[in-house]
């Protein structure tokens, strides 16, 4: 077991023999092997427990072990404690991803505070399998039928090499006890049903089988080193604006491209998009107006363009009670100043209005459905969306669109399109309210 484990690490050059490593401690056999081995492979390590607070007296138990555990190997540990189930609640995910937030986060942390280069942690063999499976079963590509990366990070995974069955034989052999979460006894969730019911069955029928899926998993990982790169310079190819507001794709050139979807997948896999998703925006790549959305981030389907962006908070506003310098957001601050020179600007970011047609306080706002104006040089008033629409403003700076308005609630600018009719400088005009957004350089 050490001498393969050892093997491992300098075929993948996962540890550095001089360096301070964390190893992730639950209490479970496979991280209390994984701490065993490395003691015995001459890393430096510390550990690291986190109680979750989900088991009860169990918890309880599982941090009593490794205390007892560390302070017999001589290894110093570090514990900390979390309220799993109010963050779940509070950030609106799951108990299990809750968990892996809160104890990657401090990982990571650890890691600084330390001095630490890595994380240990004690994946083997047949978690990869159980996770390509998963996979599989979800329609993934060709990342997720990779199983479990060696590396990733900071994280780093010494027993990939080794299954679950090796793993309990060692410690067996060793006389050392461990810890066992009865969570995992339950064949509830997906997960806990592969390794209970589904690969004990796959072994019947084909013996060896978890561990060809785990040869197969490798191979993969590997070609995906090849695809990858080879994929993103295709993908790329049909980039044609990159900022840190929107990226842009062209349609025509995507579709030119060998298996366009799977290229628009590989583009939007690192958002967050999954695959279902990605075939819903590709199924509707010809219907301009469309938007998907995916956590924080935005597809919008244009005339020949794919915008990415993440929309500005809505319904943010901003009241501007007088003259002065004010910020709507990280990227724009509004400045507004009278001068008594009737001059019309015709800088996009700079609106001029006659100061006594407008009343304050003023509101910067993101525009929403049925607002209206009457665009400077018509007689008439027209609905906002109608104006973009007529002007092919793509669907992402419709979303993005600000307006200003005064005290009576009208539309004084189309923030960056133009003023309003009604508030425009005449040849009685005595003072200019000149409204100017500027991009703070500083947040860009």
């Amino acid at each position: 077991m050490l001498q393969r484990v050892k093997k491992f690490i300098e075929r993948n050059r996962l540890l550095d023999a001089k360096a301070l490593h964390l190893v992730a401690l639950s209490g479970g056999a496979d991280s209390v092997a994984l701490l065993l081995i490395l003691q015995q492979l001459g890393y430096r390590i510390e550990a690291a427990h986190c109680n979750f607070k989900l088991r009860g007296e169990e918890s309880d138990r599982d941090e009593l072990f490794v205390k007892e555990l560390c302070q017999r190997l001589g290894i110093e540990l570090h514990l900390t404690h979390f309220d799993t189930t109010t963050y779940a609640q509070l950030h609106k995910v799951s108990i299990e991803m809750a968990a892996r937030e809160l104890r990657y986060r401090y990982f990571n942390q650890l890691c600084q505070d330390i001095e630490a280069a890595d994380v240990c942690v004690a994946h083997h063999r047949d978690d990869a399998v159980e996770t390509l499976l998963m996979n599989l079963l979800r329609g993934a590509g060709i990342h997720g039928l990779t199983g479990i990366r060696h590396m990733n990070d900071q994280v780093r995974r010494p027993l990939l090499c080794v299954s679950r069955m090796e793993i309990l034989h060692f410690l067996d052999s060793i006389g050392q006890t461990y810890v066992t979460d009865s969570s995992n006894l339950k064949a509830d969730v997906l997960r806990n049903k592969l390794r209970l019911q589904v690969l004990p069955l796959l072994e019947e029928i084909y013996p060896g089988a978890a561990a060809n899926i785990g040869k197969s998993a490798h191979y993969l990982s590997e070609a995906e080193d090849i695809f990858i790169p080879a994929v993103k310079q295709e993908w790329m190819s049909a980039i044609v604006d990159d900022n840190p507001e929107k990226t842009e794709m062209s349609i025509t050139r995507l579709q030119e491209l060998p298996a366009p979807m799977t290229m628009l997948h590989e583009w939007l896999a690192p958002y967050g998009f999954n695959s279902s998703t990605t075939e819903d925006i590709f199924d509707c790549i010809n219907k301009p107006g469309r938007v998907f959305e995916c956590g924080k981030y935005c597809v919008a389907i244009d005339r020949d363009s794919l915008l990415l962006y993440t929309p500005d908070a809505p319904g943010k506003e901003l009241k501007i009670p007088e003259i002065g310098r004010y910020r709507y957001s990280d990227r724009w601050v509004l400045q507004t100043s009278i001068s008594n020179t009737p001059v019309i600007s015709k800088e996009s970011d700079c609106a001029t209005l006659d100061a006594a047609k407008v009343k304050f306080p003023l509101t910067v706002r993101p525009a929403t459905t049925g607002d209206w104006f009457v665009p400077f040089g018509m007689k008439g008033h027209k609905l906002v969306s109608d104006f973009m629409t007529d002007i092919k403003a793509s669907a992402y700076d419709k979303s993005q669109q600000l307006v200003v308005t005064d005290a009576t609630g009208a539309i004084i600018w189309l923030v960056g399109r133009r003023t309003d009719q009604r508030s425009c400088i005449d040849a009685d005009t005595k003072e200019t309210l000149t409204l100017r957004l500027i991009k703070d350089e500083l947040n860009k």
